[in-house]
């Protein structure tokens, strides 16, 4: 049995912490508008948007010990990075904890923090929705990005690309996913060409 998104946000409101929640339900909201405003299917988006981070709670040792023991692969990016770890870890959650069987919304869930190139309508807007929505305040650019988001998701979804691997390039002791370098090349080649 599928939870009502009123269920969903019932169950996440115990488990992550009040600011992890607060954003989640900002995706959520955010992941609405962006599906009207695309024709994606709405609800498809809340709950993908809602769950985006429903692993996102746990230490990163945690985090890895559940993958292995669930076995869900870690690249060598994520034993070094476990903290990218959170989409994989919570698309499993979404399907075996909140009982999701819809492929759309695990796929959004699994790259919404990599992104990849070539990704779906839903994805892009799980995607952008978590970069964007309403209580994300110190990003550079983020009043341009909101923007471009309703005007272009393709550009939206480049210029945070571009925006993520600058600041893990030069202010961030972080890896850099491979998908993540490999969605930026897709996503620029796209909007320059």
């Amino acid at each position: 049995m599928e939870y009502s998104i009123i269920e969903l946000q019932e169950k996440l409101k115990y488990i992550l912490p009040p600011k992890r929640f607060i954003h989640s339900l900002g995706v959520q909201y955010t992941c609405a508008n962006l599906a009207m405003r695309y024709g994606c299917d709405i609800q498809k988006a809340q709950i993908a948007g809602l769950l985006h981070d429903c692993a996102k709670y746990m230490p990163d040792e945690e985090m890895l010990t559940l993958c292995r023991k669930n076995f869900i692969p870690v690249t060598e990016t994520e034993e070094k990075s476990a903290f990218l770890l959170h989409a994989k870890l919570g698309a499993f959650f979404a399907e075996n904890v909140y009982n999701i069987s819809d492929k759309d919304i695990i796929d959004a869930i699994t790259y919404h923090t990599t992104g990849k190139p070539d990704m779906t309508l839903l994805e892009k807007i799980v995607y952008v929705a978590d970069y964007i929505e309403p209580s994300r305040k110190r990003i550079h650019g983020l009043k341009k990005i909101r923007k471009i988001s309703y005007d272009s998701l393709d550009e939206a979804t480049y210029l945070i690309l571009e925006s993520t691997l600058n600041f893990l390039q030069k202010e961030s002791t972080r890896e850099i996913d491979p998908r993540t370098k490999k969605a930026f090349e897709y996503y620029k080649y796209l909007n320059t060409h």
